[in-house]
């Protein structure tokens, strides 16, 4: 299973941005973004598609 919190923490790091700012581009709320880093939610299918993207982008690895 992908996880979605180490990737989306790994994301941030990588581009030095806050979650608030990860928020502003994939216009979700930054409590959003807090939940997803500590595994208590998932993103929606649209917001992983938007993610998969960046990270692509990002040149992440997506298979770890």
């Amino acid at each position: 299973m992908f996880d979605y919190a180490k990737k989306i923490k790994e994301y941030r790091e990588r581009k030095f941005l806050t979650q608030e700012e990860l928020a502003k581009i994939l216009n979700v709320s930054f409590v959003s973004i807090s939940r997803w880093e500590r595994g208590k939610f998932e993103p929606n299918m649209e917001t992983k598609k938007k993610l998969v993207g960046l990270f692509k982008k990002a040149g992440m690895k997506l298979d770890d």
